[in-house]
């Protein structure tokens, strides 16, 4: 009989997924691939259980609780026994990660009045299952503060139960089939501006009403995310035609995640995301919002299909399985790594949007949560990211960014106020 418990066996060490090879190659001394999703509580969060209820939830999550480590050929991921710390919050959300100092982490735990916040780097997870370990670790530190009993799922874990060991596959090697696509692409776009402090991030946050964002979007005949997509594209489009004359203006590109889970019948926790990159070129006349709208529409449409994200996905796959790559040590693949991340990431987009989507928690939790917030950490070349994500009908929208001009803002929450949405703006920004 075949035991799918994750054991101390499995426990030792783990490679890294096909998407998290280009994160540790990409990094910097000041900057890492990081994403932060954080939940705020009626009460004060008491700092002890909090401690408690980590423990308890790392257990769990055998994919959470790794260091990275340098090998010969590729980097790989090393079980932790040290207990994970606990920070208060700061103004500094989304910074790189000090390993050394995090006992080797890979992620933190966050603090403040009724806030508990998670920050992830890349490498660990993406945005599904940093969602589903913030809503354990909530789960458990509601059941140890309170004693109350929360029903678990597939997207709250039972922390009694021990770890799956499909939970820990790299899913894009188990499902990717034969076909590939092209990754060329012309240079997008990209906002620009005086940079600001290394230590510092803006965060500015719209928190709408997602019934009145959904019957926009209803009128317009497309999906929440798609109506978001536009007006970001819009806004960028405003920002571009203020400063290029047409004959040079750039594609206006935006990167979007897509959670691949969706499509395959896997409970893997690491990251399982794919990407669609969706957008218009002015430099072939002007467009109205709702031509923008029917590009939208229809190239998410297109490029969302389960067999163009299977091709997305081979082809990733591909070059992971290339000969040179295999055989080639690691201080040489690093500094190739690092060009194509730098020439397929960034360079093939004007910023990226994350919408993670309506969350939704058992009624004995959903009474002790009144809010949760997403947000990306900074992209190395795009000076502004999106993240979206929605709870009891509070829709909350964070822009991060790393320039001083608050343009991409300004254009976006304009042109949703002239159409009838309701927004209400928080801000760090300093004065």
């Amino acid at each position: 009989m075949t035991n799918n418990n994750y054991n101390q066996k499995n426990r030792h060490w783990m490679k890294l997924d096909n998407a998290a090879k280009i994160f540790p190659a990409a990094m910097s001394r000041g900057w890492m691939s990081m994403f932060r999703l954080s939940a705020e509580l009626t009460e004060p969060v008491d700092i002890e259980v909090l401690q408690k209820a980590q423990i308890r939830t790392v257990k769990r999550f055998p994919s959470i609780s790794l260091r990275l480590r340098k090998g010969v050929f590729w980097y790989y991921l090393e079980h932790i026994e040290a207990e994970p710390p606990l920070y208060e919050d700061a103004a500094n959300p989304c910074i790189r990660i000090n390993f050394k100092q995090n006992n080797g982490y890979m992620f933190r735990v966050r603090y403040h009045d009724t806030k508990i916040a998670l920050e992830f780097f890349h490498v660990l997870t993406d945005g599904t299952g940093g969602l589903c370990f913030l809503k354990t670790l909530v789960a458990e530190y509601l059941t140890l503060k309170y004693g109350i009993c929360i029903p678990r799922s597939d997207s709250i874990l039972d922390c009694n139960e021990a770890p799956k060991l499909e939970e820990t596959e790299d899913s894009y090697i188990k499902y990717a089939r034969d076909v590939k696509v092209s990754r060329i692409s012309e240079a997008a776009y990209h906002l620009s501006g005086t940079s600001e402090d290394k230590d510092f991030m803006h965060i500015t946050t719209a928190l709408l009403s997602a019934s009145e964002v959904i019957s926009k979007a209803k009128s317009y005949n497309v999906t929440v995310t798609e109506y978001i997509l536009a007006n970001l594209i819009m806004a960028i489009y405003d920002a571009q035609k203020a400063e290029i004359d047409i004959k040079h203006r750039k594609p206006i590109v935006i990167c979007v995640p897509v959670n691949l889970r969706k499509y395959y019948p896997t409970s893997t926790m690491r990251n399982f995301a794919g990407i669609v990159n969706i957008g218009i070129s002015p430099k072939f006349g002007d467009y109205t919002f709702e031509e923008t709208l029917k590009v939208v529409k229809h190239q998410m449409g297109l490029q969302t299909s389960e067999k163009m994200m299977n091709a997305w996905m081979t082809t990733n796959v591909s070059t992971e399985k290339n000969t040179f790559m295999r055989v080639a040590p690691l201080f040489i693949k690093n500094p190739t790594m690092k060009i194509a991340y730098g020439f397929n990431a960034d360079r093939a987009s004007s910023t990226t949007l994350s919408n993670l989507g309506n969350i939704k928690l058992p009624e004995e939790m959903a009474c002790f949560v009144t809010r949760f917030d997403f947000m990306l950490g900074s992209s190395k070349k795009n000076p502004a990211v999106c993240g979206c994500i929605t709870y009891n009908d509070l829709m909350s929208i964070n822009i991060t960014r790393q320039i001083k001009e608050p343009t991409l803002e300004h254009n976006f929450y304009t042109r949703l106020v002239m159409q009838g949405i309701h927004v209400k703006i928080e801000s760090n920004q300093r004065y």
